[in-house]
Formats: C-alpha cells, sequence, structure tokens
C-alpha cells in the first residue's frame, strides 16, 4: 500500500497479521465486481452497510458477503430497532467520511457504532474487506474481525434474487 490506512493501523498495533491487496478503483461498480477484480470468491469479500433507525441515535453497520442481500426486518428485530433503513449513498458518506466501496468497519472502530456480521462469515476462516478506501482491502481472519469490531454473527442475509 502506497499509504497506511487507519484499519491496517489497528490491525499493526493489535498485531493481527492481514494482508492488503489493491485492486483499480476505477473499475469498482459494486463488492462483486472487486471480487472479481481481485480473483476471489465474492463469498468472502464483505461490503460494509451502513444503517440509520427510523428511531434515531448511533448508525449500524452490517457486514454482509458481496453476493448476498441485506435481511433489513430480520437485522431491526435483531437489534431491537422498530425500522431500519440503508443510509442514502451521501448520507452514507457524510456519517462515515469515507466514499461508498471504502467504508471500513475497521477504520469506524472509534465510532463505536454496532457492527452486525453475517452469520456466513463463519464459514470461511479468512474475509476480505474495505480498508478504508476504494481500491483497497484486507484479508485478516474472520475471528479477528469479530473480536476486533465485537460483531455479533447472526443471519442478516438472504440470496440476491
Amino acid at each position: 500500500m502506497a499509504t497506511k490506512l487507519n484499519a491496517a493501523r489497528l490491525l499493526q498495533q493489535r498485531r493481527i497479521p492481514f494482508t492488503a491487496l489493491d485492486y483499480d478503483p476505477g473499475r469498482f461498480h459494486d463488492a462483486e465486481a472487486v471480487a472479481a477484480l481481485l480473483n476471489v470468491p465474492a463469498g468472502i469479500v464483505y461490503k460494509t452497510l451502513v444503517l440509520e433507525s427510523a428511531g434515531g441515535g448511533k448508525p449500524l453497520l452490517a457486514l454482509i458477503a458481496a453476493d448476498r442481500a441485506l435481511d433489513l426486518k430480520r437485522l431491526a428485530a435483531l437489534s431491537g430497532q422498530r425500522k431500519l433503513r440503508l443510509a442514502t449513498r451521501d448520507r452514507a458518506e457524510l456519517l462515515t467520511g469515507m466514499q461508498i466501496g471504502g467504508i471500513s468497519a475497521l477504520a469506524l472502530k472509534h465510532r463505536r457504532w454496532p457492527v452486525w456480521l453475517d452469520e456466513a462469515a463463519r464459514e470461511h476462516e479468512e474475509l476480505l474487506l474495505s480498508a478504508g478506501e476504494r481500491g483497497r482491502q484486507l484479508r485478516l481472519a474472520t475471528t479477528a474481525l469479530i473480536q476486533l469490531t465485537g460483531a455479533r454473527v447472526a443471519a442478516i442475509s438472504r440470496a440476491r434474487v
């Protein structure tokens, strides 16, 4: 990596092994495209979605595989929210200070937002997720991601139709 991002710094400080992977951000369309660019299965590339509660409060982060869709109703029920909505592109970027496609739960750890990780992640020893900037992914152990973010693991996604 040319510049070290906060997510990578955090992993280094905690001595958590990781691999940084770069791709051409100009070819970015979605997380499935990132998987294709990195030549890895879409099921191990996790996207970070920013959600807001209809009742206000802290945003939530949901991490799901690139080839899955978020189950908003299920996540709302699990998180004790009456209703959740996906933050718009502009709102997500305003809240996080990062571009869509580069939002990282690791880079937002200091905000202490609730993090939810889809249970399908447990099927993989390692996952890829954004390093906090488009064009940069980090590969790290699933267990390390859970421990570091305090993620709650639950079935929060469904197959895309």
